[in-house]
This record gives C-alpha cells, sequence and structure tokens, in this order.
C-alpha cells in the first residue's frame, strides 16, 4: 500500500483537477511498488497511466515542454535537467542530527508562509558534504518529493564552459531560470564552481566563476530551494560556506545506520540469514548506502539466475568481493 504522503498527494491531484500533479503521484505509487518487488501490480497500474504508450510517462522530456530551459550559447547544451521526483523520506537514512536538520528544512519551506507572517524566511540555500554513495543526491529527490516539487538538476557538462566568460554568464541563466520557478534545485559536484580561490593552480576564469556564485548567491531571492552537494568539502572556498542558510552531513553509515539500510534494500528478499547477524554486518563496515544497495543487487541477481528460493551470505560475499573489485 503505498504510504500516506503519495496518497494525499494522489487525492488532491485529482480533486482539484491538476493532471501533472496526478501523473506524478501515481508515477510515485508505481515505483513504490517497484520496490516493493510487486512487478505485475507496478506494471498493470502503469498500463492504466500510461494506456499502451509506456515512453509517454512524465519524465524529463514531458517537463521540459512546461519550461523554457536555457542553454548554453556555444553548445546549445541544457543548463538543467527536470524531473519527477519518485523517491520519499523513508528512504534516506542518516544519523540523528543530519535527519533532524533535514525534517526541519522540510517544515520550514512546508510552512513557509508562517514564518514569512513574521518575518522570517526558510532556508532556501542548503549544502550536503560527505563521502560518495551516502545519499546526498538522493536526499535532494526526497527533498523535491516532500515538497511536492520538480526536481531540477544543474548539469554541469552544459554549465562548464572553455569559453571566457561564458560559465559565469551560464551561472546567471540558471539563477534567473530558478528565480521564476518554485523547484528544489540540486547543483552536484559543487566543487567544480565553488574550489578556493587561493588555489595556486587555478586560473584567473575559475576564479571569477567563483566570485560569481557568491555575488548571485548573496542576491538570490526567488522561491525555488537551492541544495548544493559536494564530496570534497575541504576544497571549497571559505566564503561559499558563508552563503548557505544550512549545512548537512552525509557520512559513511555506523552500524546502526547499516542496519537500517540492509533492512531497506533486503525487503521482500528471502534470505537464510539475519539482518543483525554480526558477520553480516561486519562484511559491510566501511561502505556506502550506495555501495551496499549495487552488492544486494548483484547478490539477488545470481540468487535468481540459479534458481535458488533464498539469498545466502555465501551471495553476498561473492557480491563484496566484486564490488572491492571494480574500485581498482
Amino acid at each position: 500500500m503505498a504510504n500516506g504522503k503519495i496518497l494525499r498527494q494522489l487525492f488532491r491531484a485529482g480533486t482539484m483537477g491538476d493532471t501533472d500533479a496526478f501523473r506524478r503521484a501515481s508515477e510515485a505509487v508505481i515505483e513504490e511498488e517497484r520496490q516493493k518487488q510487486h512487478h505485475l501490480l507496478a506494471n498493470d497500474l502503469e498500463q492504466i497511466l500510461y494506456g499502451g504508450d509506456i515512453n509517454s510517462r512524465a519524465d524529463s522530456n514531458i517537463q521540459r515542454a512546461h519550461y523554457d530551459i536555457p542553454k548554453d550559447k556555444e553548445r546549445g547544451l541544457p543548463l538543467l535537467d527536470i524531473r519527477t521526483p519518485k523517491r520519499s523520506l523513508d528512504e534516506v537514512i542518516l544519523p540523528p542530527s543530519s535527519a533532524a536538520s533535514l525534517e526541519e528544512i522540510l517544515e520550514e519551506n512546508r510552512r513557509d508562509d508562517v514564518l514569512r507572517s513574521y518575518g522570517m524566511k526558510p532556508a532556501t540555500k542548503v549544502i550536503f558534504f560527505g563521502p560518495p554513495g551516502c545519499g546526498k543526491t538522493l536526499a535532494a529527490e526526497v527533498v523535491a518529493f516532500e515538497l511536492d516539487r520538480p526536481l531540477a538538476i544543474v548539469r554541469l557538462d552544459g554549465l562548464v564552459s572553455s569559453f571566457l566568460g561564458e560559465t559565469a554568464a551560464n551561472l546567471r541563466k540558471v539563477f534567473d531560470f530558478i528565480s521564476q520557478h518554485s523547484l528544489v534545485v540540486l547543483f552536484d559536484e559543487f566543487d567544480a564552481i565553488g574550489k578556493e580561490r587561493g588555489d595556486s593552480g587555478d586560473h584567473g576564469e575559475l576564479r571569477r566563476v567563483v566570485n560569481a556564485v557568491l555575488q548571485m548567491m548573496d542576491s538570490y531571492e526567488g522561491s525555488s530551494l537551492i541544495i548544493a552537494a559536494t564530496n570534497h568539502e575541504k576544497i571549497l572556498d571559505s566564503a561559499i560556506w558563508r552563503r548557505f542558510d544550512e549545512s548537512i552531513e552525509f557520512p559513511l553509515p555506523d552500524v546502526d545506520q547499516l542496519l537500517e539500510i540492509l533492512s531497506l534494500k533486503l525487503r521482500g528478499i528471502r534470505r537464510q540469514f539475519d539482518i543483525d547477524d554480526k558477520s553480516v554486518i561486519q562484511e559491510f563496515k566501511g561502505k556506502s548506502g550506495a555501495d551496499i544497495e549495487r552488492v544486494i543487487r548483484r547478490a539477488a541477481k545470481r540468487m535468481i539466475l540459479r534458481g535458488q528460493e533464498f539469498l545466502t551470505i555465501k551471495e553476498l560475499k561473492s557480491a563484496l568481493v566484486r564490488e572491492d573489485l571494480r574500485k581498482f
């Protein structure tokens, strides 16, 4: 059964006749059923929603029809991808302090009218930092889903240009665009445009880009929620940090979070071991959430293709070996 958040969105959209919101909520229901391994139900729902044309799903192509997305002048590349968020809050597993900060940001933006009535504003500029694979991009999608907004991902391949002054000009286009809409905007790999200006290896153009970022962050007054994400917080310019209302750390999971992640990722998979088995936990220490998801997916595939009824620790260990090898 879909969670309460999705069902409320679905009913609200249906009663208000909001076709786009209804489609987004319906897609979220389908995605949730797939994650529960209810593939037949998900296929039936998808068939009902799209009829015979599954390719008509409301993904980035349909979203672009609703927005005049800015492009890089020289190459014609779009500067953002607009996507329909499908992941909900129960999929983000964080330490208590980080989870509390994320909840506060959501509450502030859900109830921004209350804050504004007291002359205050919600947090609209947030930075996520931590090692790769620990949920920063996922959390940005979850924030968009929970706030019922489209997710706009800034494309670095379009944003960063080799032409003098063009990167700063592209940044201005992005900020002008997001100021006109209510989106959740993700600047992934933010260190590419926010690197410390004192780095001796940098050239003048990169310093100009960082200065442009600082100026645009200072002057930003739009309703979109900006999220920057970086795996390399130590190389960010010190002045960048002061431009954000909040910062949230996404560390590697500890034992408690490992148990939560394993419970989530192994849900619906029959297995011959307990999730809280110390030997199982030990195997995953030092792994990120993304690492764990890949390992479990690889092990589950082997179980299915071998015609086994249960997942065993042996398959997990084999998948872990493969995971370690892929990093070399």
